[in-house]
C-alpha cells in the first residue's frame, strides 16, 4: 500500500489503459479521480470496490474551463492531489496514411487533446501540489512512435515528440517544488479502445510483434508496473525521464 494516504488523478480514466491505471494505483493504497469525457462515475464505482475513495468527473481535457471545474471537483471531494496522470489521448479513431492525407481539423484536434490538455491539467494541479507542500508526482503518456520516428501517423507522432520535450522542460521547473515529471512510451497497446476500433488486426500486430525484443502483443497491464513505480517514492530522485515500455521496440 506505498500509495496510501495519496490521491491521483487520471485522464481518459473512464476506460482502457486509463482504468487500468486507476486500479493499480488503488490497489497501491491511492484514492482516485476519474476524469474523462464519458463513464467517469461508472469506472468510479468499479474502482470503490477496491477500497479506497473514488469520484468521477466529466471533463473534456482540451478546454480550459472544464479542465478547471473537474480539477476542482475533484479536490471538493478529495482535498487533495498528489499524482496526476496525463493518459486522455485522440488515438484509436485516428487517420492513418501519408501526411498530406491528414485534414488541418484533425491535425487541430490531435494537439488539442494530446498536447495541450497535458498542459491544462498540468497548469490546473500544479498550484494545488505547491500549496500542499509536499511535492507531487506527473506522468505524462508519450509513444514509441515518437522515439522510432514511425510513418503513417504524422500528428498522432508529432503529439507525442512533443509530449516528451514538455516532460522534460517541466520537469528543470518543478524541480524545486519537489514535483517529479516523468513519461511513459508504450508501444501499441491492446487496450479497449484500440479492440474496439479493430486494432487488433493481425497483419498489424504481427508488425509490432517482429519489432520487439519480447515478441507478444502489449497489454494495458505490461504498463500498470511502470505507472505505479513512477507514482511512488521509489522514483523520488528521477525526473524528466521517459520510460520506453514495449518489449524492447524502441531501446533508448
Amino acid at each position: 500500500m506505498r500509495l496510501k494516504g495519496k490521491t491521483a488523478l487520471i485522464t481518459g480514466a473512464g476506460q482502457g489503459l486509463g482504468f487500468a491505471f486507476a486500479n493499480r494505483l488503488a490497489d497501491d493504497g491511492a484514492d482516485i479521480i476519474v476524469a474523462d469525457i464519458a463513464k467517469a462515475d461508472a469506472a468510479a464505482e468499479q474502482i470503490r470496490k477496491r477500497g479506497v475513495r473514488a469520484v468521477g468527473v466529466s471533463v473534456d481535457v482540451s478546454k480550459q474551463d472544464e479542465v478547471a471545474r473537474a480539477v476542482a471537483e475533484g479536490l471538493k471531494e478529495m482535498g487533495r492531489i498528489d499524482i496526476l496522470i496525463n493518459n486522455a489521448a485522440f488515438f484509436a479513431t485516428m487517420t492513418h496514411g501519408p501526411f498530406e492525407n491528414i485534414g488541418v481539423e484533425e491535425w487541430t484536434r490531435m494537439m488539442n487533446v494530446n498536447v495541450l490538455g497535458t498542459y491544462l491539467f498540468c497548469r490546473a494541479v500544479v498550484p494545488q501540489m505547491r500549496k500542499q507542500g509536499t511535492g507531487g508526482r506527473i506522468i505524462n503518456m508519450a509513444s514509441g512512435t515518437a522515439l522510432k520516428g514511425v510513418p503513417g501517423s504524422l500528428h498522432y507522432v508529432t503529439s507525442k515528440g512533443a509530449i516528451i520535450a514538455f516532460t522534460r522542460s517541466l520537469a528543470r521547473e518543478l524541480g524545486k517544488d519537489n514535483i517529479t515529471v516523468n513519461a511513459i512510451a508504450p508501444g501499441l497497446t491492446l487496450s479497449d479502445g484500440v479492440i474496439q476500433r479493430g486494432g487488433q488486426n493481425e497483419e498489424r500486430l504481427g508488425v509490432q510483434r517482429r519489432t520487439r525484443a519480447i515478441q507478444r502483443d502489449e497489454k494495458p497491464e505490461d504498463l500498470i508496473g511502470a505507472a505505479s513505480f513512477l507514482a511512488s517514492d521509489d522514483a523520488a530522485f528521477m525526473t524528466g525521464q521517459t520510460l520506453a515500455v514495449d518489449g524492447g521496440s524502441a531501446m533508448i
